[in-house]
């Protein structure tokens, strides 16, 4: 998959996103995006620096649109500025990826809930959809595909449970989950965890049972946190 594949594919994950289908994107948006992916699948490692005209060089991209975007990227917590040193990746800290985990908690089964009451059948179709292609995927080990098509089985969701304000509070938590989600997806078995626990969770909003949706959700993100910890 080239970069632009994955940048127009990360944009269309976005909750509320659709994919570029001809139109223009801004040089900012076209900077964020991929200096977001370069971090999440640590292309650009924890604690690196990270210097605006090297980027621009490699991005063919002026350093106003990098700057901005590093702007951004500083808001949601994925750089940040180390006085007269300079702009970093964000380390991974256990600490952040628990404190994230303890929200999700909180708000993701509450959500799955909703779908299994909610959810219509353009939205379990889709969930079904990720699924079969995340099968198909399982042998290529292209983790950066996988990767996406988590966040866009866990957006999908969040939109079957018909809660916008709740919606926007989950895809917030997934955009600072993804680095952790890349790292947890190479442990060795994980795929099919992983692959295993949505299909559960899937059944369970199919079957309108809130109860079961809530506690395989609970299950799949309490799996997440054991597997991360055990890495980090």
């Amino acid at each position: 998959m080239t970069e632009t594949a994955l940048i127009e594919a990360n944009a269309a994950g976005n909750a509320g996103a659709t994919p570029f289908t001809g139109g223009t994107v801004s040089l900012r948006e076209q900077a964020y995006e991929a200096i977001k992916h370069r971090i999440v699948t640590c292309a650009y490692k924890p604690g690196e620096y990270l210097n605006e005209a090297n980027i621009s060089k490699a991005l063919g991209l002026g350093r106003t649109p990098v700057h901005q975007a590093l702007d951004r990227l500083m808001l949601e917590h994925m750089v940040e500025v180390i006085p007269r040193k300079g702009v970093i990746v964000k380390p991974v800290s256990l600490e952040e990826v628990m404190a994230i985990i303890d929200v999700r908690l909180v708000n993701e089964p509450y959500c799955a809930g909703l779908a299994a009451e909610r959810a219509d059948s353009g939205d379990i179709a889709q969930m079904s959809a990720i699924l079969a292609q995340a099968d198909e995927m399982r042998e290529s080990r292209d983790i950066e595909r996988r990767m996406l098509a988590d966040r866009k089985f866990h957006s999908v969701m969040a939109h079957a449970a018909k809660n916008d304000v709740l919606a926007d509070v989950l895809r917030k938590l997934h955009e600072r989950s993804l680095r952790f989600w890349f790292i947890s997806l190479s442990v060795s078995g994980h795929l099919s965890a992983v692959d295993d626990e949505h299909r559960k969770i899937l059944d369970a909003i199919e079957s309108r049972d809130p109860e079961a949706a809530r506690q395989r959700t609970r299950e799949h993100i309490e799996s997440f946190r054991s597997n991360i910890i055990s890495y980090i």
